[in-house]
C-alpha cells in the first residue's frame, strides 16, 4: 500500500492511541508501485510510519487536515474479518448496557446508536438502528468506499439487522470526488421498505422514522436519557419544545403528565411528523399544540404576549459547525437562552443543550450564565447533561465529547 511517513517526533499522539494523523505531521508520501496519479486517493487504505520507520498503523487517505484517520494501530493492513470484529464489539457494549430490545417485548426500545464513528474506533462511521434496519452515515470517503462491507458485516453480526440504509448525501465531504450513489438501500430483505410507514420504539414511545428525507439518520438518537428526564419534571406544568424536529421531548412531556405542551420548529415538514407521532401515542390529546415558526421569533411574539411557561426545552442545531464560527454561535446560544430565561415562571425549569462540537461544555456553560444575568434572573443548575451509553467517547479522543446540556431551576 501507499505509506505515509510522519515527520520526527510526530508518532507520539498515535502512541496514545488518537486517530487522526494531521497534514502538517506528515514528512512524504511513498506511493504503492501500482498507484497511478502523482497522489494518493482519497479514501483509500494507507501505511503510517514514523520517521524511524515504525509502523504505526493503517487508515483511510483524505483530503484537508486530518490526512489519514486511523482504523487499526501497529499494524500495516486491515485484518481479516475486521469489519465483522468491530461492529460485533459495537454490538456487545451496547448489549451489555441493557440497550438492545428483548424481541419478546414489542414495546421495548428497539433504537439505538450502534457506531459512533471514532467512539467505537471506526472513525468516520455512523450507524443507527431502527428495529430491523440500520441506516448507515459515511463522514469520511473511506467509509464510503467500504460501504458494501459494512453492510453485510451489519447484517452477519447484529441479530435483528436485516435492512441496510445508506444516507451520506449531507456527510461526506462537499468536494470530495465520490464514485457510487450517496444514497439508498444497501441491503434489503426482500422489497425495498417504506419510511413513510416505519415505526420505531423508543421506551415504550413510537416514533415515525423518516430516514429518506429527515434530520441525520433520521432521529435524534443522542437525547434519549435526557427525553426520559424531561418526562420526570413535565407534570402539571405548560411546556415549550423549542427546535422540537419529530417532537421528542414534546411526547416524553406529554407522558410525564405535562398540562400543556408547544412544540414549535421551523420547518413544516417536522411539524406534520409531531402532530403524527403525538396523534400515534396520544389519540386524544387535547393539550398539545404544533407550530412551524422561527424560534427567535416566535419567543419574541410569545413574549409580547405575556405568554410563559413552567418548562422550556432549547435543542438547537448546531450553531457552530466548525471554529471559526465559534464566537458568533456563542452569542447566538446567550441571545436564545436570554430569550427563554425571560419567559419562564418563578420556579420553573430549562434545559438548554448544544450539539457544537467546536462549543466546549465551559464556553457553552458562560454564555448561558450571561443569557441569565443578563435578565436578572437568579439560576440553579440542576443537571449537567451529555451524550448517552451508545454515544461513547474514545478516552484518546476528547474530540468526541459534543453534546453538552444543563438543567436550570430559574427563580
Amino acid at each position: 500500500m501507499t505509506t505515509i511517513y510522519l515527520k520526527s517526533h510526530k508518532e507520539e499522539s498515535l502512541k496514545r492511541f488518537h486517530p487522526w494523523v494531521f497534514s502538517g505531521a506528515i514528512s512524504k508520501v511513498v506511493l504503492d508501485a501500482k498507484h497511478q496519479g502523482d497522489a494518493p486517493v482519497e479514501g483509500e487504505l494507507v501505511t503510517v510510519r514514523s520517521a524511524a520507520n515504525e509502523v504505526l498503523g493503517v487508515g483511510h487517505w483524505q483530503v484537508g487536515s486530518i490526512a489519514v484517520r486511523i482504523l487499526a494501530f501497529g499494524v500495516e493492513t486491515l485484518p481479516e474479518g475486521f469489519w465483522s470484529e468491530r461492529i460485533r464489539a459495537a454490538y456487545h457494549v451496547r448489549e451489555s448496557l441493557g440497550l438492545i430490545a428483548n424481541s419478546q417485548e414489542p414495546t421495548a426500545n428497539n433504537t439505538f446508536r450502534l457506531i459512533h464513528g471514532e467512539g467505537d474506533f471506526l472513525p468516520g462511521l455512523i450507524v443507527d438502528v431502527y428495529a430491523d434496519t440500520a441506516v448507515v452515515q459515511a463522514h469520511s470517503v473511506g467509509m464510503h468506499v467500504c460501504r458494501k462491507e459494512i453492510a453485510e458485516a451489519l447484517v452477519k453480526e447484529v441479530p435483528q439487522v436485516e435492512n441496510v440504509y445508506y444516507k451520506s448525501d449531507d456527510t461526506l465531504p462537499f468536494k470530495a470526488p465520490v464514485e457510487g450513489e450517496k444514497t439508498g438501500w444497501l441491503i434489503a430483505k426482500s422489497q425495498e421498505p417504506t419510511a413513510d410507514e416505519y415505526w420505531s420504539f423508543e421506551n415504550g414511545l413510537q416514533f415515525r422514522i423518516d430516514w429518506l428525507r429527515g434530520q441525520k439518520t433520521g432521529f435524534f438518537v443522542d437525547q434519549r436519557e435526557n427525553r426520559a428526564l424531561v418526562e420526570r419534571y413535565a407534570a402539571n406544568k405548560d411546556v415549550l419544545n423549542m427546535f422540537c424536529y419529530t417532537g421528542g421531548f414534546s411526547l416524553y412531556a406529554l407522558r410525564g403528565g405535562a398540562k400543556t405542551v408547544d412544540s414549535v420548529d421551523v420547518s413544516q415538514k417536522a411539524i406534520d411528523l409531531v402532530n403524527i407521532n403525538v396523534a400515534r401515542n396520544f389519540p386524544d390529546a387535547k393539550n398539545h399544540q404544533a407550530v412551524a415558526a422561527d424560534a427567535f421569533e416566535y419567543l419574541t411574539a410569545q413574549k409580547n404576549a405575556g405568554k410563559t411557561y413552567d418548562l422550556i426545552i432549547l435543542d438547537p442545531p448546531a450553531f457552530a459547525k466548525h471554529r471559526d464560527a465559534v464566537k458568533n454561535a456563542l452569542r447566538g446560544y446567550q441571545r436564545i437562552n436570554a430569550k427563554a430565561i425571560e419567559m419562564i415562571r418563578p420556579g420553573g425549569i430549562l434545559f438548554t443543550f448544544s450539539c457544537s462540537q467546536a462549543v466546549d461544555k465551559e464556553a457553552f456553560r458562560l454564555a448561558v450564565f450571561s443569557a441569565a444575568a443578563s435578565v436578572g434572573r437568579k439560576v440553579r443548575i440542576l443537571h449537567q447533561l451529555h451524550q448517552p451509553q451508545d454515544h461513547p467517547i474514545n478516552i484518546y479522543h476528547p474530540e468526541g465529547e459534543y453534546l453538552k446540556g444543563l438543567v436550570l431551576y430559574v427563580e
